[in-house]
């Protein structure tokens, strides 16, 4: 219905309008099939008028009717729009003498209804879309259980029918999407018979219908390879995983003609009441591979990759200068190309960048040029142009070309890369100017999260500055015991005992006093220095555990927060390993947190590196949960002990319905998988309360106590140790 001025619009009213769009079928013309339905209703329950009503959002639509001419009523004028109201069947025995329907003008005028009954048409996800519904221009004062129940059933076979005739007009889409598009569309069946092939294909492979169709697919594989596909078929038809399922590669294929050509093959795997069926969808790359070998001559480039280096960029860009035209630089650098090198070597490391080079020169405009500076630096030059909009489209088109996985060497890697750009004259009045102007872009980039862009921006430079003198000092810090480490304590909610503490890295300058990670914790994540910080923070909050337990505090949880930069180390494991031996802690006693955006960056490795780490005995906790992008899925295959719910999210959960209701969706899903359960910023009471009403089981937060010194912790561990164990009430702290 139409929403007043300032209303919200019902999230369930608008996903209900969805579905109800997603069937094609409101404001139609009639079917027969439907018209079926209305003329048995209308003879089954002896009434003068039968219809098939779908509610849109203003107004209802009249899909079949019997005894009944209409198209379309305003859906405030409806008796539909209050049968979609429940999952029953909604009857009015006389409308003149309901309060509600007295004054519709279909009961005051034609058709004159003064019985009505309804049943809602319900879709297989729960959203009622429409009514299948009988109507009489007198009174009928009685209306059993079992018409109710026979309405009701057909207003059941009518939904199947509407589901059936949207997954025919889904085939339709696909047929014709299927033979319009320029991609070659190939299937086979379990014997490796071709079953399908779209004209693309046909036309690609130089076939027609009759000499494809039914055809083995070796017609279109070379005789060399043929061996090696049908034992891969053979195997995949025994129930083994296929290599290739959900990837794309490049291979060489045959065409009728004997001749051999390059293609990119996307293989789809699928199993139905026939057996083993297999897709592809084939595009030919033969001038993507001449171009590939023109940029690998050019004698001027960059030795590895082919590409324009450092030195014939920089001389592009001052040729742009010394004419005076504009010019716009990118610079790109890889997210996640250490670690490839580290992991796999150099070899595979300078595969990568030639396949890295080929890609971003196949996703860029014809004017751009591509060029490498070094290492795993990258950078574009648009000539002739300081367009912001155009730098935007050609730095958004190079972040999609990393969306697909590489494969070098048999290994699928996965890259991002972050963008900076600059503009000239604007940003820089020469040429080196305008690159350490995109530099700053790019560092901005870079600590956005990577696989985004930035436009420089005049007050980039002096922040920069500022972050390099903060790193200066943060070095001294280290050096002098500045940095210091303060725990917060954390509590279960049904009883108020301490079981743990968390671990948080403090600075206490000598002029500013104790300062705050925020003011200082971006300048170190983005040094070198950040590794040895984390480092030192294991090692002390071991130290301290250690303390505690000698203490008599054995049973105290430490939880440290470990920076990206410690998680992708590959001495994370070794590096815990000794801490816990050196101190001779139980590994139980120690819990690991790291975000959830961090480990699902690199998915594969993080399952690696957190399976090694649970093998130790610590405990693994997603830290902020809730914040970042992690998937049910995800969580089941990592070996987590705890989740760790975002303060953002109880901080407002009293007030505010969505974050509640994330809340008690958080808690549950960790609660099904086992998961301790710990709430970061408990400030009242009534929070406490609330979450301890949702099952959560912990929590951490200034109503139990700030982060605080060593010394101040052993105190509430001994005043919580002669307290004893207590009980809480609904809203005591």
């Amino acid at each position: 219905m139409r929403m007043e001025h300032g209303e919200q619009p019902d999230p369930e009213e608008k996903a209900r309008i969805k579905e109800l769009t997603s069937f094609w079928i409101a404001d139609t013309p009639p079917e027969p099939r439907f018209t079926r339905f209305a003329d048995l209703a209308k003879k089954l329950f002896a009434t003068e008028m039968a219809f098939i009503t779908l509610v849109a959002e203003e107004h209802q639509s009249f899909k079949a009717c019997a005894g009944l001419n209409m198209t379309k009523s305003p859906r405030s004028e409806s008796f539909c729009t209050h049968t979609i109201a429940s999952n029953d069947v909604l009857v009015i025995n006389d409308s003149l003498k309901d309060p509600i329907f007295s004054t519709v003008p279909m009961v005051t005028g034609p058709p004159h209804i003064r019985f009505y009954a309804g049943a809602p048409l319900i879709t297989a996800n729960g959203y009622r879309i429409g009514a299948m519904c009988i109507a009489d221009p007198s009174p009928r004062l009685k209306f059993s259980q079992e018409d109710r129940d026979n309405l009701a059933e057909l207003a059941r076979l009518v939904m199947e029918q509407m589901e059936l005739r949207r997954a025919d007009f889904i085939k339709t889409i696909s047929a014709n999407f299927a033979n319009a598009t320029e991609l070659a569309l190939i299937s086979i069946d379990g014997l490796g018979r071709i079953e399908f092939a779209n004209p693309a294909a046909l036309s690609l492979f130089g076939y027609t219908p009759n000499e494809m169709i039914g055809s083995p697919i070796d017609i279109i594989i070379p005789e060399r390879l043929r061996h090696a596909h049908g034992l891969g078929l053979s195997r995949v038809a025994q129930g083994a995983e296929p290599k290739l399922k959900g990837k794309t590669v490049e291979v060489v294929a045959l065409k009728k003609d004997g001749s051999e050509f390059p293609i990119e093959v996307a293989l789809s795997i699928w199993r139905d009441q026939r057996g083993l069926s297999a897709g592809a969808i084939i595009k030919d790359i033969s001038e993507r591979r001449e171009r590939d070998t023109r940029l690998l001559r050019l004698a001027s480039q960059d030795t590895l990759t082919g590409l324009c280096n450092r030195h014939k960029f920089n001389d592009l860009l001052r040729a742009e200068f010394s004419r005076g035209a504009a010019a716009t630089v990118l610079l790109l650098d890889l997210d996640g190309f250490k670690d490839v090198n580290d992991t796999h070597g150099h070899g595979i490391g300078d595969a990568l960048l030639q396949a890295i080079g080929v890609r971003l020169n196949f996703a860029l405009s014809e004017n751009a040029t591509l060029a490498r500076f070094g290492g795993d630096e990258f950078a574009v030059l648009l000539p002739g142009t300081a367009d912001p909009l155009a730098a935007g489209r050609e730095a958004v088109a190079m972040i999609h070309a990393f969306e697909k996985p590489f494969e070098i060497g048999g290994q699928v890697l996965d890259l991002g890369v972050s963008i900076g750009f600059a503009l000239a004259p604007l940003h820089g009045a020469d040429e080196e100017e305008l690159v350490a102007s995109a530099d700053f872009a790019l560092y901005r980039a870079k600590q956005a999260g990577g696989r985004t862009s930035r436009m420089f921006d005049p007050t980039m430079r002096n922040e920069n500055l500022a972050r390099r003198a903060q790193r200066d000092e943060l070095i001294k810090a280290l050096r002098n015991n500045e940095l210091v480490l303060h725990y917060q304590p954390q509590i279960y909610l049904d009883s108020g005992r301490i079981f743990g503490a968390e671990a948080l890295i403090r600075w206490q300058h000598p002029k500013r006093g104790l300062l705050l990670p925020s003011t200082f914790l971006p300048s170190l994540e983005q040094s070198s220095l950040a590794l040895e910080v984390g480092w030192w923070v294991l090692e002390e909050a071991c130290r301290q555990s250690a303390e505690w337990r000698d203490a008599g505090h054995s049973t105290v949880k430490m939880s440290i927060n470990l920076f990206p930069v410690q998680f992708k180390s590959p001495h994370i494991c070794q590096k815990v390993r000794e801490a816990i031996k050196r101190h001779g802690l139980n590994p139980a006693q120690l819990e690991l947190e790291i975000t959830e955006s961090v480990a699902l960056n690199d998915d594969s490795r993080s399952l690696d590196v957190l399976t090694n780490l649970r093998n130790l005995g610590v405990g693994i906790a997603f830290d902020d949960f809730g914040t970042g992008y992690a998937s049910l899925s995800s969580l089941q295959r990592y070996p987590l002990t705890t989740l760790k719910i975002d303060r953002g999210f109880v901080q407002d959960m009293l007030t505010t319905p969505r974050d509640a209701a994330i809340t008690r969706a958080l808690i549950s899903m960790s609660t099904d998988l086992g998961l301790e359960t710990i709430a970061e910023g408990i400030e009242s009471p009534a929070q406490e309360a609330a979450l301890r009403a949702l099952g959560c089981q912990a929590g951490q937060g200034y109503l139990y106590g700030k982060p605080m010194p060593a010394r101040d912790m052993e105190t509430v561990f001994a005043a919580a140790a002669s307290a004893g164990p207590k009980r809480r009430s609904g809203s005591s702290c």
